[in-house]
């Protein structure tokens, strides 16, 4: 099935049961389940006191308000993301599903879409644990017993806030902390859903675990939280998934990502975007790592009209290490496209890697956005920074703003940045055998992704290359 079918398929579940919900109950239940144009202090205590939050959580999201209304918006993002009017949005859309850890017990509107997707079917094959996110809330979450058994926690960061307080107030919003720009502002005041996760010291998750988020209405805001600690020597890989359907007005997602890997641990993260072109993504990732830990990111941004994203990890153990591979695709005009990302190196013998790949055809625009830094003392640090921007014609654009800090004189760091353009001679070359130009442009672009596509789960590979194939067919990227 289609992509376009599948985003058609959800838009007319969604309006459905959106209609079904609200035709029979009290305006005051309705602006409890959907909180349009309250961006004020009593709305945002609302939500918290809605959620049974403990105080030290709703002082935070107050603070966040605050913030948010005096940061000034950075001056270099797209016109379409500073000229966001954040009053407009629905800042709180609470699904009207029962959270339940059985697909059955989902509404089959709802499990339908699920399905055509093939989350359900990822989760009996190859998940340890799925939490699924709809709109603001979480409704679905299970963990198998293997995982469950091996003293993991996983479930959703609101119930996590309430069973866990002491450990989430130690970390959340610690390596991300809210003053750090106007959108982690935003998101301190709002955030809603997310997954927690917790392994324990030295256990190792053999088996993924996923988070999967979807935006279901237009002019919606979502700002899921998640967090993730892996205790000394622990290991676990982490996918999160993200679509929406076809709207007729933008939606914005301004989530958050932290990861806390402590020592002797490893821990990565595999984010599948695909939001449709009516979503304005902002995300805000950032990981800590300690003495001999990995962190590995693998950010697969394929979808939404403009993206915002730069995975950052801080080095800040001796012999920590992490690599980001980071794949996007601007598809028309419009499409802005910005990634790259941030290596802190604040301790002796770490090493960093970053892989960015950018595609761009039909006029999109896709611009890199790196920083190295390695702070003084942090002797024998190895950095390598690697961005390659492929364009299929003449209206694309792609930037380029490679930012390196050496502060210390025993560290090695390179950069390298190509920006390339079809080859027409392979183009040529695999014509000749037989291969049609579609075909031969498919491949050809899958090859320049290769390196990327090889970091991430076979099921998840075989569905990026299939997303990649239709954007090049449906958009015209090839005569």
């Amino acid at each position: 099935m289609s992509a376009e079918k599948i985003n058609l398929d959800l838009k007319e579940i969604l309006d459905a049961s959106v209609e079904a919900k609200y035709n029979n109950i009290s305006q005051e239940e309705f602006h409890s389940r959907m909180v349009r144009s309250g961006l004020t202090r009593s709305t945002i205590e609302a939500i918290s006191k809605a959620k049974g939050e403990p105080e030290w959580m709703t002082r935070l999201r107050v603070k966040g308000l605050e913030l948010f209304e005096k940061i000034p918006t950075p001056n270099w993002l797209p016109a379409v993301v500073a000229n966001l009017d954040v009053s407009q949005l629905q800042i709180y859309v609470k699904p009207d599903v029962d959270k339940t850890s059985s697909w059955d017990q989902i509404p089959t509107e709802i499990r339908n879409y699920y399905e055509k997707i093939g989350v359900p079917q990822s989760e009996q094959k190859f998940l340890g644990g799925l939490v699924a996110q709809l709109d603001s809330e979480s409704i679905y979450e299970n963990v198998k017993g293997e995982v469950q058994r091996k003293g993991v926690v996983m479930l959703s960061m609101d119930d996590a806030v309430k069973k866990y307080p002491d450990m989430t107030k130690e970390y959340f919003m610690k390596i991300f902390p809210m003053s750090d720009h106007k959108f982690a502002a935003l998101h301190a005041a709002l955030w809603s859903g997310g997954v927690f996760v917790y392994v324990p010291k030295g256990v190792r998750v053999s088996m993924p675990v996923e988070g999967y988020f979807i935006i279901g209405s237009e002019l919606e805001g979502q700002f899921e939280h998640t967090l993730m600690i892996a205790d000394e020597g622990s290991w676990i890989h982490f996918i999160e998934g993200c679509s929406a359907p076809q709207l007729k007005k933008d939606s914005f997602h301004d989530g958050m990502v932290e990861l806390y890997a402590k020592k002797n641990s490893y821990l990565k993260f595999t984010t599948v975007q695909n939001w449709s072109k009516n979503v304005i993504n902002f995300n805000n990732k950032r990981a800590w790592a300690d003495e001999n830990a990995t962190v590995e990111w693998v950010e697969g941004s394929l979808g939404a009209k403009v993206s915002l994203v730069y995975p950052t990890t801080i080095l800040r153990g001796r012999g920590a290490s992490s690599t980001s591979l980071v794949v996007t695709m601007a598809s028309g005009e419009g499409d802005w496209k910005d990634s790259g990302s941030k290596m802190i190196h604040a301790a002796p013998d770490t090493r960093s890697k970053v892989v960015n790949k950018n595609i761009g055809f039909n006029g999109g625009v896709n611009v890199y956005r790196g920083l190295i830094r390695v702070d003084k003392g942090a002797k024998g640090a190895k950095a390598f920074v690697k961005c390659d921007s492929l364009m299929l014609d003449e209206k694309t654009k792609a930037y380029t703003y490679p930012h390196n800090q050496v502060l210390e004189e025993d560290a090695d760091v390179a950069h390298e940045a190509h920006t390339l353009r079809m080859n027409e001679d392979q183009l040529f070359y695999l014509q000749n055998r037989g291969i049609d130009e579609k075909e031969s442009v498919s491949m050809l672009v899958l090859g320049f992704v290769d390196d990327i596509m090889r970091g991430l789960p076979f099921e998840y590979a075989a569905m990026l290359n299939k997303v990649i194939k239709l954007e090049l067919e449906k958009l015209g990227a090839v005569a």
